[in-house]
């Protein structure tokens, strides 16, 4: 969505460059930010078959998301704006617990014969 204009866009931006300057961050930001964030979803799916993956993974994308809700925040969007970045982060918690609680145990595939 870097060049669409969705409801979730902070403040009054109409792309994600734009919403990137509401937040008052330098920009350099967004491409760094979209690299961390599609390393962290590669690298939960490849906890898929490296279970040791999925915890790290989950954690940084959770930690992305915090900052997604806090940006929201600063700017006093309206709470409805900050809800995709929110519920990302509850279901990135939910993994990270299940994944080291137990509640899902998977053994790596790699390797298996």
């Amino acid at each position: 969505r870097v060049n669409r204009e969705t409801n979730w866009c902070g403040g009054d931006a109409r792309s994600m460059r734009e919403e990137f300057t509401v937040y008052g961050l330098p920009s350099w930001a967004m491409p760094t930010v979209g690299t961390m964030k599609v390393g962290c979803a590669l690298s939960l799916l490849l906890g898929i078959v490296a279970p040791s993956f999925t915890a790290p993974a989950a954690l940084g994308l959770a930690t992305l998301m915090l900052g997604a809700v806090v940006m929201h925040t600063k700017i006093k969007d309206p709470i409805v704006k900050s809800l995709p970045a929110f519920s990302l982060l509850l279901l990135c918690a939910f993994v990270m617990y299940a994944s080291t609680s137990g509640i899902v145990t998977a053994e790596p595939v790699i390797g298996e014969e």
